[in-house]
């Protein structure tokens, strides 16, 4: 029995380093959604991959003497490696390196910037490198990053920020008439009251301060911030095009069905992405799930605490299965 096709998406990996089980947990977790729709006689589409761009990578492949594109190779790699080793069933697995989804990030810059909903000014704020976000001051918690809680500098910088505020009130009546757009419901919660209806910022979409990036085509002095270029990956990965030459992927799949993330990341997945699509005349997936952490002691797991485990080494002791 067909009943037609399924989407979902994990978090593309960022490639800072190798994946920890806080990391491996949410690939098995949609694994385990993937294989029960297939079941069920969905034609399921399940995608992940890598997000290779950013300020902090750049730093990371200085750190170990390499070159960033050596670095993310190396990363991807590992990445790759290890939800091979989980026996996960996904049927693209993107970097945001690849050329054809550099080419589209680029074209869908250009067409935002075309449509007047990005436009070039100056950005002065707190910035946290970890996170590669700004905040402003009384966004801020104790002095420190309101996300990670690390030491935050202030920076200032040119750069092209897109129009976030001309789409909230869209965003607002679409998570007011979509219930289960946003699950569970705590964080949908969160993202009305502490984002959207206290009114959305503009958001700064360039960095001049660092190269590795895709680069603003028609101003190569920028390169398109980190969430711009990584959101993208969910359509380009089905063969979205800027210009409307879709591949038969992107017009079979699309909306998709599930992006399955941690909570961290739920902001830029539930405010920043919908309104992308908006902004791009693109149909919003159907649902944004953000799933808990696995906690390590009292706090978040991360690699930049390096408190973590490994699932490789817990594969090596237990077995596949066993750690699934």
């Amino acid at each position: 029995m067909n009943r037609g096709p399924y989407y979902l998406t994990t978090a593309i990996a960022y490639t800072s380093g190798k994946p920890h089980i806080g990391n491996t947990y949410e690939i098995v977790l949609a694994d385990a959604i993937a294989r029960y729709r297939r079941e069920q006689g969905y034609d399921v589409r399940f995608q992940t991959g890598t997000d290779e761009h950013g300020q902090k990578i750049e730093l990371k492949a200085a750190d170990a003497g390499k070159s960033p594109k050596e670095f993310v190779d190396e990363v991807a790699a590992e990445i790759k490696r290890i939800w091979d080793l989980m026996n996960t069933s996904y049927d693209k697995f993107i970097r945001t390196t690849d050329t054809y989804h550099e080419k589209q990030v680029q074209k869908i810059f250009k067409k935002l910037y075309e449509k007047g909903d990005i436009y070039k000014g100056y950005y002065e704020g707190m910035y946290c490198t970890p996170c590669e976000s700004f905040f402003t001051q009384s966004q801020l918690v104790d002095g420190k990053c309101p996300d990670c809680g690390r030491p935050v500098s202030p920076a200032r910088e040119e750069a092209y920020f897109f129009k976030m505020s001309k789409y909230a009130d869209r965003l607002i009546e679409h998570i007011n008439t979509h219930p289960e757009f946003i699950q569970p419901e705590s964080r949908k919660n969160e993202m009305m009251n502490n984002f959207l209806l206290p009114g959305l910022q503009d958001l700064c979409v360039s960095r001049t301060s660092f190269k590795w990036g895709i680069p603003v085509d028609f101003d190569d002095k920028h390169v398109v911030y980190v969430w711009l270029d990584a959101l993208t990956n969910y359509i380009t990965g089905l063969g979205y095009d800027a210009d409307g030459n879709h591949d038969d992927l992107y017009n079979k799949y699309w909306p998709a069905d599930l992006h399955l993330i941690g909570k961290d990341i739920i902001r830029f997945h539930t405010i920043y992405w919908p309104i992308f699509l908006m902004a791009l005349d693109v149909p919003l997936p159907k649902q944004v799930f953000g799933h808990p952490w696995l906690l390590q002691g009292d706090g978040k797991m991360s690699k930049s605490k390096g408190n973590v485990i490994y699932a490789d080494d817990l594969v090596e002791m237990f077995g596949v299965d066993a750690v699934r």
